[in-house]
């Protein structure tokens, strides 16, 4: 049997959710997206996960499909249906179904459609090694804030990644790094970290927002400005976040190692202080 996935109001099987070809998801690439880590079959970070989904729905002038409350319902169906233990839910919006056009068509409903995944978050492997990361143009649009379903960017990206035995790719504009392809950026001199401020240019990362409160609690250091390629290569240490990685350790940069090649104390601080915090939140003993 295949999982469950949520389209449209409809529990329906995978092989069974369709979407129609005039979808403006399909042809424009017109919506946005969501993920959300699961841990013990629970949502971590509903807050500031709900905030970005109501800050990209706003900005390209969509409807909510479902109420906030509705819209967690769904999602906790969806991880009861599918027996998710640990993992995460894709969750999108688009516009809706209507004739090729450019300009926004109006009183179309939105098509929303969710799915849950499997992956082991709490556990990782990677956070004792260390990720290895290389370094890729920046060829995305100019609003990356927004969290488009519009990623051919970053598949190319994450295709050189692939192709060069790396993690993950940090994404390089005008000589300073802007994030990687799927998760936020930071480097660590002089037990002070270092990360890009918020803008058009960056994603407003929920772990990002998460790790920098957390950090300011415990008397953490923070930069937030640019940083280059070089700068990171010399650094003390470097990280990133996401959703479903939580915080990972990088332990080289473009072939090259950075500090003694090794996860760094900084590192190891926000990552346990966050997995505490997101855990004690969602009410799971851990």
């Amino acid at each position: 049997m295949g999982k469950i996935v949520f389209l449209n109001e409809q529990y329906l099987k995978e092989e069974d959710a369709k979407v129609s070809v005039f979808d403006r998801g399909f042809i424009f690439a017109d919506g946005i997206y969501e993920v959300v880590p699961v841990v013990d079959a629970k949502i971590l970070d509903k807050v500031p996960f709900l905030e970005r989904l109501e800050y990209s729905l706003s900005e390209l002038q969509l409807p909510w499909p479902l109420s906030k409350d509705k819209c967690l319902e769904m999602i906790d169906t969806l991880i009861q249906m599918n027996n998710l233990k640990e993992g995460g839910v894709y969750m999108q919006v688009t516009r809706g179904v209507a004739p090729r056009d450019f300009a926004f068509p109006k009183d179309i409903t939105p098509t929303l459609m969710a799915f849950t995944f499997e992956k082991k978050i709490i556990d990782n492997p990677y956070a004792k090694s260390g990720v290895k990361v290389v370094s890729v143009d920046d060829i995305r649009w100019k609003r990356r804030d927004i969290k488009s379903i519009a990623l051919l960017g970053q598949c190319m990206s994450k295709e050189i990644v692939k192709n060069k035995g790396a993690f993950e790719g940090w994404m390089v504009e005008d000589g300073y790094v802007t994030e990687g392809t799927s998760s936020s950026a930071y480097i660590v001199k002089n037990n002070t970290i270092i990360t890009r401020p918020l803008s058009h240019s960056i994603l407003p990362g929920i772990r990002r927002k998460l790790l920098l409160e957390l950090a300011e609690k415990h008397h953490i250091k923070i930069e937030e400005r640019l940083f280059t390629l070089e700068e990171a290569l010399q650094a003390d240490e470097a990280f990133m976040s996401s959703a479903t990685t939580m915080v990972l350790p990088i332990v080289e940069i473009n072939g090259q190692t950075i500090a003694n090649g090794k996860p760094g104390t900084i590192f190891k601080k926000v990552r346990e202080i966050y997995i505490e915090s997101a855990l004690n939140v969602a009410g799971i003993i851990h």
